[in-house]
C-alpha cells in the first residue's frame, strides 16, 4: 500500500473538507429548514470555509485534462429553487464587486440562492472527487479547489456573507414570496449558470 502523503491530510484540508462537507449536507437538506434557521447556520458556517479555504497548499496538478465535474445542471438547479424559495424575496441584494457593474449606470442586483448554489457546486465536485482515495485526484481536487477559491467562489462567500448579515439583523421578513419567476428571467438564468462554467474553464486553462 502507498504511504498517504501528509500534505493531503494535513490537519487543514481535513478541516476544510469537513466544513465543506456540512455545507453540501445543510443546503442539501435546506427543504427541511426554515430560512431564517438557514442563514443563521450560514452565518456560522461560512466564515470558517473561507478561513480553511484561505489556507489550501498550493499543489501542482497531475493530470492537464481537468477534473471530472460531478454536480450537474440539474442539481444545481434544484439547490437554487429550494434556496430561492425559503429565501422568497429576501434573496435580492445588492451587489458592488460585480464586473456588470463597470459597464452598468444602475445598481447591480444579485441572488444569494445563485451564489450560494455556485460555492455548493465547486464544494460538492470538491469533496466527491477529494474522498476517491486516489493521491493524484485528492491532490487535483485541492489544487482546483484552491484555484476556484482565489477566482471564484470565495468572492462569492464574502459577497453573500454580507447579504446574510443583514438579512439576519436587520429584522426583514425572509421567505415572503415574489411573484412567479418569467420564463425571459428563467432563460437569463440558465445564460448566467452556462457563462459562469464557461468563465471556470477558461481561467483553469490559463493555469
Amino acid at each position: 500500500m502507498n504511504k498517504k502523503p501528509e500534505s493531503l491530510y494535513s490537519g487543514t484540508i481535513v478541516e476544510f473538507v469537513a466544513s465543506a462537507n456540512e455545507y453540501c449536507k445543510y443546503l442539501e437538506r435546506a427543504s427541511e429548514l426554515e430560512g431564517e434557521e438557514l442563514l443563521k447556520i450560514l452565518q456560522r458556517l461560512l466564515p470558517f470555509i473561507y478561513i480553511k479555504g484561505s489556507l489550501l497548499p498550493e499543489l501542482e496538478p497531475y493530470f492537464d485534462e481537468g477534473n471530472e465535474k460531478f454536480v450537474k445542471e440539474e442539481d444545481w438547479n434544484r439547490i437554487y429553487e429550494t434556496l430561492k424559495q425559503k429565501l422568497g424575496t429576501a434573496d435580492a441584494f445588492l451587489e458592488v464587486f460585480d464586473e456588470r457593474i463597470k459597464e452598468s449606470e444602475t445598481p447591480v442586483v444579485a441572488s444569494l440562492a445563485e451564489n450560494l448554489a455556485d460555492i455548493y457546486q465547486d464544494l460538492k465536485d470538491f469533496l466527491i472527487l477529494y474522498q476517491t482515495g486516489t493521491n493524484e485526484l485528492m491532490n487535483d481536487a485541492i489544487w482546483e479547489c484552491r484555484m476556484n477559491f482565489e477566482n471564484y467562489w470565495g468572492q462569492k462567500l464574502v459577497n453573500s456573507l454580507r447579504a446574510i448579515h443583514r438579512l439576519i439583523y436587520s429584522g426583514e421578513e425572509i421567505g415572503k414570496m415574489p411573484e412567479e419567476e418569467s420564463e425571459k428571467e428563467k432563460m437569463e438564468r440558465l445564460e448566467k449558470w452556462i457563462i459562469s462554467q464557461k468563465q471556470k474553464e477558461f481561467r483553469k486553462n490559463r493555469k
